[in-house]
C-alpha cells in the first residue's frame, strides 16, 4: 500500500510531455541557481556592499509580482509552448551577455543587475504559461503530483546548483558558471521542440489589460480560486519571510564571524531544500489518503509549529534540523493551493488566474520579509517569527468555526481523484 501511494507521486512522470519538461527544467533549474550563486558573488567582491548583493535579489524577484498577470494573460492567448520556446532562448542569450560581461571585465554592478532584471521578468512572463502547461500534460487527477513533482524539482535545483557553482567557480570562473546556465536553457528549449500539446480553441480577441481583467474577475468568482488566492496571501505575510531571514537567523545560533554565519546559512539553505524535496513526494500520497484540503489545512497548521521550533532553537544543528522540518511540511502549503488555482481555473482562463497566485506570493513575501525584518530589529527575531506563525494558525482554526465552507472549496470535486489510482512504474 505505501509502495503504490508513493509511486503515485511519480506517476507523473509517465507522461513523456511531462517527463521531458520536468527534467528539461532541472536542468535549468541546477544552472539559474548556479548563475544566482555567480551573481552574488561576483558583485560582493566587485563592490563589498551588501546593499549591491540585496539590489540584485530584488532585480531577480521583483518582477514575479509585477509581470506574472501580464504573462498570464499572454499566454491564455498565444500557444503556451511557442512562448516558452521563445522565453528560454531569450534567458540563453541573457545568460550568454552575462558570459560575455564577465569574460571581458565589463561585468559591472549596473550591468549585472540590468542583465538579472531582465532575465527576471523574462522569467516571470513564463511562470505562469509553464504552470499553465501543466494540466496539458497529465490527467487531471495527476495535477497535484505534478504540482508537487514541479516543487520537488525547484527544491533539488537549490540544493544541487549552490554546491555545483562553487566548484564550478572555484576550478573555473564567474564566466564559466554563466556558460553553463546558458547551455542549461538549451535543454528546455530542446524539450520544448519535440513536446507535442493538444491544441486549444483560439482565443477571442480582446485588448490586453482587458483580458486581465477578466481573469481577475474570474479568479473572484470561483470559490476555490479565491479562497487559494486569500491563503496564500495570508501565508506569505506571515510564514514565508522565515526565507529572507535565514541569514539573520544564521547570525545569531552561529560562533560568530562572517564565516560562521555563511556556513550557518547555507547548511539552513539546504536543509530547508532537501526538507521541501522530501515533503513534495509526500504531498501527493498523503492527499490521495486524506483529501487535498485535509492536507492544505495540516500544512498550514504545522507549518506554523515547525516555524515556532525553528524559532527558538539555540544552536545551529538544532536550527537546522527545525529548518529542515519547516521545509517538509511548507511545501504543501504552496503545492496544494497553486494545484486549487490550476484544477479549478476554467481552461481558457487557466494562465491568468494562475498568474494572481504568483502576484499575491510575489508581492505580499517581500512586503511581508520587510516588515519581519524591522520588527526583528525591535523586538527580536524570535518573538516576530513566533508571532506571525501564531497569528496564522489562529486565522486558520478561526475559518474552521466561523466559515467551514471558506476551507471546504479547497476539496477535491467527486469527479476530480487527487492522484493517478496507479502508481507510476519504475521511474
Amino acid at each position: 500500500m505505501h509502495r503504490r501511494l508513493l509511486g503515485s507521486s511519480f506517476a507523473p512522470l509517465r507522461h513523456r510531455g511531462f517527463a521531458l519538461l520536468w527534467t528539461s527544467s532541472l536542468v535549468s533549474n541546477v544552472g539559474t541557481w548556479m548563475q544566482t550563486v555567480a551573481v552574488g558573488a561576483l558583485v560582493t567582491e566587485r563592490t563589498g556592499r551588501a546593499g549591491w548583493t540585496a539590489l540584485v535579489a530584488v532585480a531577480a524577484f521583483l518582477p514575479l509580482g509585477l509581470l506574472s498577470p501580464l504573462g498570464g494573460a499572454i499566454a491564455d492567448r498565444t500557444d503556451r509552448r511557442r512562448w516558452l520556446l521563445a522565453g528560454n532562448l531569450v534567458e540563453t542569450a541573457l545568460a550568454g551577455g552575462l558570459a560575455t560581461l564577465s569574460a571581458t571585465g565589463r561585468a559591472s554592478p549596473g550591468a549585472v543587475t540590468a542583465m538579472v532584471f531582465v532575465a527576471g521578468c523574462v522569467a516571470a512572463l513564463m511562470l505562469p504559461v509553464q504552470q499553465a502547461l501543466v494540466p496539458d500534460l497529465v490527467p487531471a487527477g495527476e495535477v497535484l503530483a505534478a504540482s508537487s513533482l514541479g516543487m520537488a524539482q525547484y527544491n533539488l535545483g537549490r540544493v544541487v546548483g549552490p554546491a555545483l557553482a562553487a566548484v564550478v567557480i572555484g576550478v573555473g570562473s564567474f564566466t564559466l558558471a554563466f556558460a553553463v546556465n546558458a547551455a542549461s536553457f538549451l535543454v528546455v528549449v530542446a524539450a520544448l521542440v519535440v513536446l507535442r500539446v493538444p491544441p486549444r480553441p483560439p482565443a477571442a480577441p480582446e485588448r490586453l489589460w482587458r483580458s486581465i481583467s477578466d481573469g481577475a474577475r474570474v479568479a473572484w468568482r470561483e470559490p476555490a480560486c479565491r479562497s487559494a488566492i486569500a491563503l496564500i496571501s495570508l501565508a506569505a505575510f506571515l510564514l514565508s519571510p522565515f526565507i529572507a531571514l535565514v541569514p539573520a537567523k544564521a547570525a545569531l545560533v552561529s560562533s560568530g564571524g562572517a564565516k560562521a554565519t555563511a556556513a550557518v546559512t547555507g547548511a539552513l539553505t539546504t536543509a530547508q531544500g532537501v526538507g521541501a524535496v522530501a515533503g513534495a513526494l509526500l504531498v501527493a500520497p498523503l492527499a490521495a489518503r486524506l483529501g487535498r484540503r485535509r492536507v492544505i489545512v495540516a500544512s498550514l497548521v504545522t507549518t506554523a509549529a515547525a516555524l515556532c521550533l525553528y524559532a527558538v532553537a539555540p544552536t545551529p544543528t538544532t536550527a537546522v534540523a527545525a529548518l529542515g522540518a519547516v521545509g517538509l511540511v511548507y511545501i504543501g502549503v504552496l503545492t496544494g493551493l497553486s494545484t486549487v488555482v490550476l484544477v479549478r481555473a476554467p481552461e481558457a482562463y487557466r494562465a491568468r488566474v494562475t498568474s494572481l497566485f504568483f502576484v499575491a506570493l510575489g508581492t505580499i513575501y517581500p512586503v511581508g520579509a520587510l516588515v519581519q525584518g524591522v520588527l526583528a530589529d525591535r523586538v527580536g527575531l524570535a518573538d516576530v517569527t513566533i508571532g506571525g506563525a501564531v497569528v496564522l494558525a489562529a486565522v486558520v482554526a478561526w475559518l474552521r468555526v466561523a466559515r467551514p465552507g471558506f476551507l471546504a472549496t479547497l476539496d477535491d470535486r467527486p469527479s476530480e481523484p487527487a492522484v493517478a489510482p496507479q502508481p507510476a512504474p519504475g521511474v
